[in-house]
């Protein structure tokens, strides 16, 4: 559901800064039927309101040796706040995780892990799994392809 704060012109300028948020405004404005600085407002507007989270760079894992992609289902001893709360903090503070879902099921946590190849896997399952005593059990698939990958969001 969208803010309803939101109109059709900031749908379009988030349009636009998710394809490439280097995008100035200038070339916004001229998309989108408004002046650069009525833009820069609104994007200021979205920033300051938490509808745009972060600007990142997107980095190609193969060009910086990261090939290998996992997709590790965990399930957790027992399920109480303090174990959900270490793990996700032991998740937000390691590097080769690039995403974690806290979901429903048999598993506790889906997350997206990269490595250079088996042997740095290999290490991170022993730092995150094997020497975590609240880990009952995990299940890894190793991605063949990456046919997707973003966090651009459906604004239509």
């Amino acid at each position: 559901m969208l803010t309803p704060d939101l109109d059709r012109l900031d749908l379009a300028i988030l349009a636009c800064l998710q394809a490439d948020s280097r995008t100035i405004a200038e070339v916004i404005g001229a998309k989108v039927g408004l002046s650069a600085a009525a833009v820069q407002r609104r994007i200021k507007r979205l920033r300051e309101t938490g509808v745009i989270e972060k600007e990142v760079a997107v980095l190609s894992p193969g060009a910086l040796g990261l090939s290998m992609t996992f997709v590790v289902m965990v399930e957790m001893e027992r399920e109480n706040l303090a174990v959900l709360d270490a793990f996700r903090r032991q998740v937000l503070g390691d590097d080769c995780v690039q995403q974690c879902y806290y979901v429903t099921g048999t598993a506790d946590f889906v997350l997206i892990v990269t490595c250079p190849d088996m042997a740095g896997f290999e290490a991170f399952t022993r730092r995150m799994f094997f020497d975590n005593p609240n880990v009952r059990h995990f299940t890894t698939s190793v991605a063949m392809d990456r046919v997707k990958v973003g966090l651009t969001l459906p604004l239509a």
